[in-house]
Protein backbone atom coordinates (compact mmCIF):
# COMPACT_ATOMS: atom_id res chain seq x y z
CA UNK A 1 0.00 0.00 0.00
CA UNK A 2 1.31 3.44 -0.97
CA UNK A 3 1.74 5.95 1.84
CA UNK A 4 1.46 9.68 1.31
CA UNK A 5 4.77 10.51 2.97
CA UNK A 6 7.29 11.67 0.37
CA UNK A 7 10.38 9.53 0.03
CA UNK A 8 13.87 10.97 -0.47
CA UNK A 9 14.13 9.40 -3.94
CA UNK A 10 10.99 11.24 -5.01
CA UNK A 11 12.65 14.64 -4.71
CA UNK A 12 12.47 16.63 -7.94
CA UNK A 13 15.78 17.22 -9.71
CA UNK A 14 14.52 18.78 -12.97
CA UNK A 15 11.31 20.00 -14.57
CA UNK A 16 10.52 20.42 -18.27
CA UNK A 17 7.32 21.75 -19.79
CA UNK A 18 6.54 21.72 -23.49
CA UNK A 19 3.29 22.36 -25.32
CA UNK A 20 2.01 18.83 -24.61
CA UNK A 21 3.65 17.42 -21.47
CA UNK A 22 4.99 18.12 -18.01
CA UNK A 23 8.09 16.04 -17.34
CA UNK A 24 9.77 15.69 -13.95
CA UNK A 25 13.05 13.92 -13.21
CA UNK A 26 13.32 12.44 -9.71
CA UNK A 27 16.36 11.84 -7.53
CA UNK A 28 15.94 8.06 -7.77
CA UNK A 29 16.31 8.13 -11.56
CA UNK A 30 12.64 7.94 -12.52
CA UNK A 31 11.16 10.34 -15.04
CA UNK A 32 7.46 11.16 -14.80
CA UNK A 33 5.64 12.61 -17.77
CA UNK A 34 2.02 13.71 -17.66
CA UNK A 35 -0.08 15.39 -20.36
CA UNK A 36 -0.77 19.09 -19.94
CA UNK A 37 -4.42 18.28 -20.67
CA UNK A 38 -4.51 17.09 -17.04
CA UNK A 39 -3.64 20.60 -15.85
CA UNK A 40 -5.80 23.20 -17.64
CA UNK A 41 -3.94 26.18 -16.15
CA UNK A 42 -0.70 24.91 -17.66
CA UNK A 43 -2.35 23.84 -20.90
CA UNK A 44 -3.76 27.33 -21.54
CA UNK A 45 -0.70 29.23 -20.32
CA UNK A 46 1.86 30.90 -22.52
CA UNK A 47 5.26 29.21 -22.91
CA UNK A 48 6.74 31.98 -20.74
CA UNK A 49 4.23 31.29 -17.95
CA UNK A 50 4.83 27.54 -18.17
CA UNK A 51 8.57 28.00 -17.91
CA UNK A 52 8.35 30.35 -14.92
CA UNK A 53 8.26 27.70 -12.21
CA UNK A 54 10.10 26.89 -9.02
CA UNK A 55 10.69 23.59 -7.32
CA UNK A 56 8.86 23.90 -4.01
CA UNK A 57 7.84 22.03 -0.87
CA UNK A 58 11.41 20.98 -0.03
CA UNK A 59 11.80 19.51 -3.52
CA UNK A 60 8.55 17.54 -3.63
CA UNK A 61 6.43 19.99 -5.62
CA UNK A 62 6.40 22.52 -8.45
CA UNK A 63 4.91 26.02 -8.21
CA UNK A 64 4.01 28.36 -11.09
CA UNK A 65 3.65 31.84 -9.53
CA UNK A 66 2.16 33.44 -12.66
CA UNK A 67 -0.57 30.79 -12.76
CA UNK A 68 -1.14 30.15 -9.04
CA UNK A 69 -0.62 26.46 -9.81
CA UNK A 70 1.00 23.91 -7.51
CA UNK A 71 1.60 20.24 -8.28
CA UNK A 72 3.10 17.59 -6.03
CA UNK A 73 5.19 14.54 -6.85
CA UNK A 74 2.69 12.49 -4.84
CA UNK A 75 -0.16 13.61 -7.08
CA UNK A 76 1.82 12.91 -10.23
CA UNK A 77 2.81 9.45 -8.98
CA UNK A 78 -0.83 8.76 -8.13
CA UNK A 79 -1.94 9.81 -11.62
CA UNK A 80 -4.05 12.64 -10.22
CA UNK A 81 -5.24 15.27 -12.67
CA UNK A 82 -6.56 18.68 -11.66
CA UNK A 83 -10.02 18.62 -10.05
CA UNK A 84 -12.74 18.37 -12.69
CA UNK A 85 -10.48 16.83 -15.32
CA UNK A 86 -11.63 13.39 -16.39
CA UNK A 87 -8.67 11.09 -16.97
CA UNK A 88 -9.40 8.02 -19.09
CA UNK A 89 -7.63 4.94 -17.77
Amino acid sequence: MRTFEPRAGEKIKAVRVDEDNLTVDLADGRTLSTPLAWYPRLLHATPEQRNNFEISHAGFGVHWPDLDEDLSVQGMLAGAAAPGVNVAV
